[in-house]
């Protein structure tokens, strides 16, 4: 991709709407505008201001009525002068726009490539360019409203402290090496020491949001599993609020895993629900039962549900050791409206699925399961990107080698090593650390060259 181009693109999904918008960013996105459109006689290019005029075809009759706005570099998206057209959201329409700009002189963009010029050009981070792609995938509000708060920065100035404390670190070890001649006081063991703590407990704060963030940003898979005609099923159909899955009095009706999304307590979830477990002749419903084995291995919880009208049978124990050795589930007991025959103290939570008695209470202890610390307003800061986490982790690993070096009495040479291996993670997630910056902070801070 030549960064000189200007490129065009269709900005608004695919498909017939009210209104559609074509944009347009580069240094020749002006001329490429005036080549396509009709505008007034006295129109000027001013920056954010909203113009009517024409779309034209290639004998310049009209297409279409249009809006036209112009952002102005280094204050637009790209940080590069950028046209938006706004034309009624016909596929036709709109594919003539883009058409008529390519013939004018532009260039089809490619994926992404509006917001990887914005962060080519200084106007976003990295943290911030990924906040685009989630805000756009988002699929619940809480979702929407992180990505927002990391496209404002959130997670750039969450890390930024971290960064410029081990920062400071360096310029203080390359001073002492660079500038021993001028009696530049280096700190002492104990000093360095006190530094890096302070980098490895911010680290450490910003991993731990990782926890929660993992989940707000891919979500969880909650499988249904039990015996055949415990009422699975119906459990399934009450947390969707929808009669989703195939509902009988026949045990083993379900055969296959059935999957269907919703939000929980702003968090996306991918329910399952599960052939019923036990032992068959049918080779279709044994193929249904090996899948239910899959899904509980996939899941993050499993909603292990028994018949309280019925006792505890083997089946059940059966089931209860293998979900005891998957670790996360919750032990359901349905058909509460029922006579109860169950030893008392089984089940974790008593529901009716058929009635709906108890389901907001399991909702909200699936909540407490996902978020024991309860789902408030997103946090400054909150890691939910798989990728920074491992950078993050990268970085605690060096700091805390140099944490351990120094506690060793080694040289500073070797502190500045594992420094440098914790400051380039930091570096790669929030932008690169120039040597101007390490010399700048030196001589801001000492008195050198006297």
């Amino acid at each position: 991709m030549n960064r000189l181009d200007t490129i065009v693109a269709i900005a608004t999904p695919p498909g017939a709407g009210g209104l559609g918008i074509v944009r347009i960013s580069g240094a020749e996105a002006r001329s490429v505008a005036e080549a396509i459109l009709r505008l007034p006689a006295e129109h000027e290019w001013t920056p954010w201001r909203a113009t009517h005029g024409f779309l034209l075809d290639e004998d310049g009759a009209a297409v279409d009525e249009v809006i036209v706005t112009f952002f102005a570099a280094p204050r637009s998206y790209t940080a590069e002068d950028v046209i938006e057209i706004s034309c009624h959201g016909s596929p036709v329409v709109l594919r003539h726009c883009v058409s008529r700009a390519l013939r004018a002189g532009a260039r089809a963009a490619e994926p992404g490539e509006f917001t990887l010029r914005a962060y080519l050009n200084g106007r976003i981070d990295l943290p911030r360019a990924e906040a685009v792609r989630d805000l756009i995938h988002a699929t619940t509000l809480y979702q929407a409203r992180v990505a927002a708060q990391q496209l404002e920065g959130s997670v750039s100035r969450a890390v930024q402290p971290v960064k410029d404390a081990l920062v400071e670190l360096i310029s203080l070890l390359e001073a002492g090496i660079d500038f021993a001649e001028d009696d530049v006081a280096v700190a002492p063991m104990e000093e360095i020491d006190a530094r890096l703590h302070a980098v490895l407990e911010g680290l450490d704060r910003l991993l731990s949001s990782y926890a929660w963030g993992k989940y707000v940003h891919d979500g969880i898979t909650l499988a249904i599993v039990g015996r055949p005609n415990v009422g699975k099923s119906s459990l399934f159909n009450a947390l969707l609020g929808q009669d989703r899955a195939i509902v009988t009095d026949i045990p083993g009706t379900t055969r296959d895993t059935v999957s269907e999304s919703f939000a929980l307590g702003g968090v996306p979830v991918r329910l399952v629900d599960t052939a019923g477990i036990r032992e068959s002749a049918d080779t279709v419903e044994r193929l249904g039962i090996e899948r239910t084995r899959r899904a509980m291995a996939d899941a993050d919880l499993t909603l292990f549900v028994l018949d309280l009208s019925e006792p505890l049978t083997e089946a059940d124990r059966e089931i209860l050791a293998r979900t005891e050795q998957q670790g996360w589930r919750v032990l359901v007991g349905n058909k509460c409206d029922l006579p109860r025959r169950m030893e008392a103290g089984v089940e974790e939570i008593a529901v009716s699925a058929q009635l709906g008695d108890g389901i907001a209470e399991l909702k909200r202890m699936l909540v407490q399961r996902i978020a024991p610390a309860g789902i408030a307003a997103p946090q400054s800061g909150l890691i939910t990107s798989a990728r920074h986490e491992a950078l993050l982790r990268e970085a605690r690993e060096a700091a805390q080698k140099a944490r351990e070096a120094n506690s060793f009495g080694l040289p500073h040479e070797l502190l500045l090593l594992d420094c440098y291996a914790a400051l380039r993670p930091l570096d790669a997630l929030t932008g690169a650390t120039t040597a101007d910056d390490i010399l700048n902070r030196i001589f801001s801070t000492f008195c050198i060259g006297k």
